[in-house]
């Protein structure tokens, strides 16, 4: 067996840092660079992406909650609701399920709560001062997300104004 090639490195202040926090997880530091450079060439694709929408996806999608799903399909489904006899049902449905995010979302901000949702591709969010601006691609997702927000809010007890403009919505915290 050819021996291993041995190399020196130099590390600053923060990666050293870092170093030592984790190298008591592994048998030997070597062992630790091994799995770090093993597990950045697996992941390196990943350097550009927002790390803590990265983390919503795993969040989200390894626990089986969620599905990833067409963006036609999915305006179609609400676009079929819409016109269904039955609709009010659905949007009965749809509040208790608002309900239940408020409980999952407890200890959230506004702010976590509509990046999270963001994730999600319902909407884009931008932010100015105090207020957040969602912007949608279609009349039916937008009243999916107000209705759905409307409930959430509610059940968190977070008192905002939704304004309601062609293909947006405007979201401000009001003052207790």
């Amino acid at each position: 067996m050819k021996a291993p090639q041995r190399i020196s490195i130099a590390l600053d202040q923060e990666t050293f840092r870092i170093l030592n926090s984790l190298k008591d997880s592994y048998s030997s530091v070597s062992e630790l660079f091994r799995e770090l450079l093993k597990f950045h060439s697996r992941f390196r694709f990943l350097e550009n992406e927002d790390p803590s929408r990265i983390k919503t996806y795993v969040d989200m999608l390894s626990h089986g909650e969620h599905i990833i799903l067409d963006i036609d399909h999915w305006v179609a489904f609400l676009r079929f609701i819409s016109s269904h006899p039955e609709k009010e049902r659905f949007w009965e449905i749809h509040r208790k399920v608002s309900e239940s995010h408020a409980e999952e979302f407890r200890g959230m901000d506004l702010s976590e709560i509509l990046r999270r949702l963001e994730a999600c591709n319902f909407f884009r969010v931008s932010v100015k001062g105090d207020e957040y601006t969602l912007v949608f691609g279609s009349d039916e997702v937008k009243e999916f997300v107000r209705k759905f927000l409307e409930g959430v809010f509610e059940g968190m007890g977070i008192r905002a104004e939704i304004k309601e403009e062609l293909a947006k919505l405007r979201i401000k915290p009001m003052s207790e």
